[in-house]
């Protein structure tokens, strides 16, 4: 599989670029932190990049692509997570984290009352961690809700 390797390094190497002129675009005001909304993004694509230039240049020999089952809940987990993107903004942080990580937690093995209770967790501990630690103007909740 050292062509799959390097075609998927590859192309993970084109969406880091992506990303990162996508970041330009973000308009910062005068006042802002100096460091920026940018930083953050900028700081994903350049691991992707060194992720992928590593897979290109040290491909697995025998790597194992998953089928059957395992691709079924790999695509379950990329529902999730586009739905989670999509909720996030009409729903507030909290609510959409707390499901999708709920399921997500409940598909690598967790019982299903665990998963939901490290889902609730999520939400609101990285929501407080969001908001009280890292001052980020968070909304919680849906419009309407309070938070």
């Amino acid at each position: 599989m050292i062509r799959g390797d390097r075609i998927f390094g590859a192309v993970m190497i084109v969406i880091a670029l992506g990303y990162i002129l996508s970041a330009f675009g973000i308009q910062t005001s005068f006042m802002s932190d100096p460091v920026g909304p940018r930083l953050f993004p900028y700081m994903i694509a350049t691991v992707m990049i060194v992720s992928s230039l590593v897979m290109i240049l040290r491909p697995d020999p025998e790597a194992e692509w998953p089928t059957g089952p395992m691709l079924a809940q790999l695509g379950i987990a990329l529902v999730v997570l586009i739905a989670y993107a999509y909720a996030i903004s009409p729903l507030g942080f909290i609510i959409p984290t707390a499901i999708a990580s709920g399921i997500l937690s409940w598909q690598i093995g967790g019982k299903p009352l665990r998963a939901a209770i490290t889902g609730v967790g999520l939400g609101i501990g990285l929501w407080v961690m969001f908001r009280l630690v890292l001052g980020l103007s968070l909304r919680g909740l849906p419009v309407g809700w309070g938070m």
